[in-house]
């Protein structure tokens, strides 16, 4: 099964004919572009909550930290499935409203991202079912109320600004880093700088360049699918490495429930082959990987409390 070779080889491949129209996308490119050319004090009264909803501004994040200097030049924002502040959900990290910008300012920007995040679900749904058969599974294992019937689901917009990236001087568009969770769908503009090593161990490290193609998804898997499939399947490395032009990107998480506890599947084991990973909720799992690489927040309540590591 040609996906389930992708998977075990580089937990990258494009998905095409996906069923999204490339009316939808060009317009999230277009809402993107005006959200991000607007005056960073404008941007800023957006800035990302501990809910993972709002503006990321250039520099806040750094993937690879041991490589680079400064954090990323990239600026980013976050949305995720809009639940009210009053629902008992939004008690869980990584739910709540989201923050959007004036209607005065961006008058469909709203209704764009919402549209474009709910037919990213459904997507993100029917590739699980993909990636269940390619692992010998049912292929409603991973659309059990359990597991997907209340995802984490993010959609995160992305603009490299253009600075000249220096891999030598630990300069990146975005730093060397595997996927936190269950899958990602990326989608980018024709701007080449998306690139994967295959071999993480290997020294020096090999990258490819990974050529955009017009309307098609890239899906790649994260390290959570990794670890559920006892190191069968494959959480890459990527970064973004640029030559000086703007880049725009956005990329589409899909994780479990909150409280999905992620254990060796079932047909990833063997006697000769036992599991390598101990069980973990899929909120904990997320949550200590990104409070790895956002500083601010460890300083959040929801933060605390001694969970088990990873």
């Amino acid at each position: 099964m040609e996906t389930g070779r992708a998977c075990s080889d580089s937990g990258f491949f494009y998905l095409t004919d996906h069923g999204i129209s490339l009316e939808l996308v060009d317009e999230v490119f277009y809402e993107s572009k005006r959200f991000f050319n607007l005056p960073l004090h404008e941007k800023m009264k957006l800035l990302w909550n501990k809910d993972l909803r709002g503006y990321t501004p250039t520099l806040d994040e750094s993937l690879d930290p041991q490589n680079e200097v400064h954090g990323e030049y990239k600026e980013g924002y976050y949305i995720g499935s809009e639940i009210p502040e009053d629902d008992p959900r939004a008690e869980k990290y990584f739910f709540g409203p989201n923050q959007w910008p004036s209607k005065d300012i961006l008058p469909r920007w709203k209704q764009v991202m919402e549209q474009y995040h709910k037919e990213c679900v459904e997507v993100a749904q029917s590739v699980a079912k993909i990636i269940a058969l390619a692992l010998d599974l049912d292929p409603d294992f991973f659309s059990k109320p359990e597991i997907l019937g209340e995802p984490i689901a993010t959609l995160r917009l992305l603009h490299y600004e253009g600075k000249v990236s220096n891999p030598s001087k630990g300069i990146f568009g975005c730093g060397a880093h595997s996927d936190y969770g269950f899958l990602t769908l990326l989608m980018t503009d024709d701007v080449v700088g998306l690139q994967i090593c295959k071999d993480k161990d290997a020294r020096p490290q090999v990258w490819e360049y990974v050529a955009p193609l017009k309307g098609a998804f890239v899906v790649n898997l994260g390290d959570m699918l990794e670890r559920w499939s006892n190191n069968i399947f494959r959480s890459t490395l990527h970064r973004v490495v640029i030559d000086g032009q703007e880049r725009y990107s956005f990329a589409f998480f899909l994780d479990p429930n909150h409280d999905c506890v992620v254990e060796c599947l079932p047909s990833c084991t063997s006697a000769t082959n036992p599991p390598k990973y101990s069980p973990i909720t899929s909120a904990t799992y997320l949550i200590q990987k990104i409070a790895d690489t956002h500083a601010d927040l460890s300083s959040y309540d929801r933060l605390q409390g001694g969970e088990e590591k990873i």
